[in-house]
């Protein structure tokens, strides 16, 4: 997660959905819409399943063994606390907290020529950020501009200052079509992807229930709306987490984080229990596309760390509240 839930914020700011005109009110709809952690409140709980892994340390292999359970905890909370007259710029204030708990069975040590128990490890991440978004004009097109800066911290100490901007500029916007593109660069030495070009495409189909939802490079969804005030979703989406890890061993001391990208695959169903309140289940898979520890702040190729593992089952279930 990181206030890199860049990914999360970087679409923010992408899909000002098919309405007949952008400004900031229709602006926010879409984005609390598509993505449940920028809704003023928002719990979310994942449990993965079993999965095999190797890594290597410094380049050498390591360890393998096996992740018995992995849970997460989300929390997000969003408030916007200052507006302009003309409601183009709004400044919002977030705060996120992550608890991780990891159970391991037996795990092999390369070195040591020998297996060992290692302890469940609990993980706590906590962020805040402050992000400022501008709605303006661009040869006769709507564009929206976002910059964020956030500040991290685990169970023990702050650590670090991140930020990113961007910039989305609205192609077409019908009533049953919306294409964007723009590009977003990380404030951040660690980041995984520093840049992106970014290019979003959705589409209503005529007559139907369904639609196409299509964001570079974070996902691909084709919804239906089931029964009055529910929707169902096919398809895979981009998820990047992150947390630091004090290392105490004689040859690792310091504060060392941990950057991970996967692809989930599934079905997702969301429910709007009232106006304000909305739950959610998902179910899939979940394949690693890269684990690194790298040393607080320095760039992820310059990882000391790396793992493999394989592909898992998950669940996903959540609650999320929206007064506005």
């Amino acid at each position: 997660m990181r206030a890199k839930l860049t990914f999360l914020f970087l679409m923010t700011f992408l899909t000002s959905i098919a309405q007949e005109k952008t400004d900031m009110k229709t602006f926010g709809k879409a984005i609390t819409d598509k993505f449940p952690t920028t809704r003023t409140f928002d719990v979310q709980f994942d449990n993965l399943g079993p999965s095999n892994f190797d890594s290597k340390l410094f380049g050498k292999p390591f360890e393998s063994g096996r992740i018995e359970n992995h849970n997460r905890i989300k929390v997000a909370f969003n408030m916007p606390f200052y507006a302009s007259k003309s409601r183009r710029f709004v400044l919002t204030a977030s705060l996120r907290y992550k608890y991780e708990t990891y159970d391991f069975g037996n795990i092999y040590n390369v070195d040591l020529n020998d297996y060992y128990t290692r302890e469940n490890q609990e993980i706590h991440y906590f962020a805040g950020a402050l992000s400022a978004t501008y709605i303006s004009t661009l040869f006769n097109k709507p564009i929206i501009y976002n910059a964020s800066a956030t500040v991290d911290a685990n169970q023990e100490n702050f650590q670090r200052v991140k930020g990113f901007v961007s910039a989305s500029l609205v192609l077409k916007k019908t009533a049953s079509t919306t294409i964007t593109i723009g590009a977003l660069a990380m404030v951040d030495p660690s980041s995984i992807i520093p840049f992106t070009p970014l290019f979003t495409y959705n589409h209503k189909f005529e007559d139907s229930k369904w639609d196409v939802d299509f964001v570079l490079p974070q996902r691909l969804l084709f919804r239906h709306q089931l029964f009055e005030n529910g929707r169902v979703s096919f398809g895979t989406e981009l998820n990047s987490e992150n947390f630091y890890i004090n290392m105490r061993s004689p040859n690792l001391k310091g504060i060392y984080e941990l950057n991970q990208l996967d692809l989930k695959s599934g079905i997702t169903y969301e429910h709007r229990i009232t106006p304000k309140i909305f739950a959610m289940a998902k179910a899939g898979v979940s394949n690693i596309i890269s684990i690194r520890i790298t040393k607080k702040g320095e760039k992820t190729s310059d990882y000391i760390y790396d793992q493999n593992e394989d592909a898992q089952g998950y669940f996903r279930i959540g609650i999320s509240y929206n007064p506005f």
